[in-house]
């Protein structure tokens, strides 16, 4: 279940302010702010398939280049998010997004005369400034009383976002404008970040375990949390990235594919929507299982070259059991780690994952199959799944024992008089 500070359900104070765990609340516009700036840094998550694959389909990358692009990307973005929650300290954000921006723009655009290692290098450091923008949105949200509420807004608006711009890309820019024309609007899109820095929060006060804004080292269950974070994330990101190489594999056509893509996106805002009904109400355990299961069905269906219909439905699955499954490993880590410095961190992993997913798969693919993706993705879905379960069996065990002490003096009481 949910570990929360005992908040109300939708973390809202009397005036409509979002409640802080530390420090003063929070303004509407701060909030939302802050999570669209942490949606735009993510844009670029949902339109890696579609991305990549007009570079490789322009001969700029390789089948293996695709995984390792994203790669590099994510790892970039995760690490410097991860980096920023440990070493800096929430102060001047106003100016952090706007530099931030700036960055960003100007590596969406050198990409277009980017080709081979360039793109490497320009993806690359493209994810330094996501990485800071993801940083404020995370801060805000992992400071607030219902976290995992907070992150299923995210990645619902996330979805959103990325249904339309992908939906635009597919139909308007990439068949006409190509590659460029796809990161042309990417960088138009990471414009709008530009009236948010004038309203993000100047500054956000300390989380829980942490001084001076620093978020600290996770115990040893925290650290096991978060690898199983990164092990059942990785499974998703690995296959995820080759969906248009798997449909033509299927001996689908290239719009078939990116159908499915758009599909798959415009299904994650139902599984956003439905993680934010659920959280709280419903264990994540249940909601590990359910969608592994779905999961695991989805490649089973990508393995046999089904047709065009049925490759379309089932990555539309997946894609609303990821949306639904991520919002929830936060109160995953925060049961291994009540003192919530794992969940500080669960972003950051899950970015680091879909950097580790795409280069492991790069591994397992050549440009003429890449059927080993799925194989891999099974593999690691159901490590995580395996440590989840495992660290789930523990808390309840725990709390059960913690109970039988508590009642232990009141029965040598009783035994006395």
């Amino acid at each position: 279940m949910t570990a929360t500070t005992g908040a109300p359900s939708g973390a809202h104070s009397s005036d409509g302010q979002v409640a802080e765990v530390a420090g003063d609340p929070f303004t509407a516009v701060e909030t939302g702010s802050a999570i669209a700036l942490g949606v735009i840094s993510l844009l670029i998550a949902g339109l890696l398939p579609l991305l990549l694959s007009a570079l490789a389909e322009e001969r700029r990358l390789s089948a293996a280049g695709i995984g390792l692009a994203a790669m590099l990307e994510a790892l970039s973005t995760g690490l410097v998010t991860g980096l920023a929650g440990i070493v800096l300290k929430p102060r001047r954000l106003r100016l952090v997004a706007a530099v931030a921006t700036v960055l960003l723009i100007v590596a969406d655009l050198a990409t277009v005369r980017a080709s081979g290692s360039g793109v490497f290098l320009v993806r690359t450091l493209a994810g330094v400034p996501e990485g800071l923008m993801l940083w404020i949105a995370i801060g805000l949200i992992s400071r607030t009383q219902t976290p995992e509420r907070w992150a299923a807004v995210l990645f619902t608006g996330m979805g959103i976002t990325q249904l339309g711009v992908a939906t635009g890309l597919s139909a308007l820019i990439l068949p006409r404008f190509g590659a460029n024309g796809g990161y042309v609007t990417l960088a138009c899109a990471t414009a709008l970040a530009a009236p948010l820095c004038l309203v993000l929060p100047r500054s956000l006060g300390a989380a829980p375990g942490s001084e001076g804004g620093g978020g600290g080292a996770p115990p040893l269950r925290g650290w096991v949390a978060l690898a199983g974070t990164l092990s059942f994330a990785a499974s998703l990101t690995a296959v995820s990235v080759y969906i248009l190489p798997l449909a033509r594999q299927a001996g689908l056509s290239v719009a078939v594919g990116r159908t499915a893509i758009s599909v798959g996106l415009g299904c994650q805002i139902l599984g956003g929507v439905l993680a934010t009904v659920l959280a709280g109400r419903v264990r994540y355990i249940t909601i590990f299982w359910i969608c592994a299961l779905a999961f695991l069905s989805t490649w089973a269906t990508y393995a046999v070259s089904a047709p065009a219909g049925a490759f379309v439905a089932v990555t539309g699955l997946a894609g609303l059991c990821g949306m639904l499954a991520g919002p929830f490993l936060v109160p995953m880590t925060i049961e291994a780690d009540p003192s919530r410095r794992a969940a500080m961190q669960s972003g950051a992993v899950q970015l680091l994952a879909g950097a580790l997913g795409p280069l492991l798969a790069s591994f397992v693919v050549g440009d003429r199959d890449v059927h080993g993706v799925l194989v891999l993705g099974a593999g690691l879905l159901l490590l995580g799944l395996a440590v989840v379960t495992v660290l789930h069996r523990l808390a309840v065990g725990d709390r059960g024992r913690a109970v039988e002490a508590e009642g232990s003096p009141q029965q040598n009481h009783r035994a006395l008089s």
